[in-house]
């Protein structure tokens, strides 16, 4: 894929998140600047999403640790490092701190 289809399918993404944490029952701060994308909970705690071009890749940073997601050849993206799913990843991020899963 080239950089501009890269920068349009990363858009979706950060659009899919916003519009998931705009949900009623989930009570967080969504920043989203440029490349970064920044959920903010309740106790204090980030959820970094941004999007790194030289790479290709979805990076996603919490206080648990920092994960690189890869798109992959049915459209969805998957970590570097151990095979697991995006938004699945982001899911359960979101509810240890609200308690409430998000729909992506």
């Amino acid at each position: 894929m080239n950089e501009s289809e890269f920068l349009n399918i990363s858009d979706a993404v950060f659009d899919r998140i916003e519009t998931a944490m705009d949900a009623p029952e989930l009570d967080v701060d969504v920043n989203r600047n440029g490349n970064v994308l920044e959920i903010e909970f309740d106790d204090g705690a980030k959820v970094i999403v941004n999007r790194h071009l030289p790479n290709q890749e979805i990076w996603l940073a919490a206080r648990s640790g920092g994960f690189h997601y890869r798109r992959d050849e049915q459209g969805n993206w998957v970590s570097t490092r151990d095979g697991g799913e995006f938004y699945m990843q982001l899911s359960e991020l979101v509810k240890a701190h609200t308690g409430v899963v998000p729909r992506f």
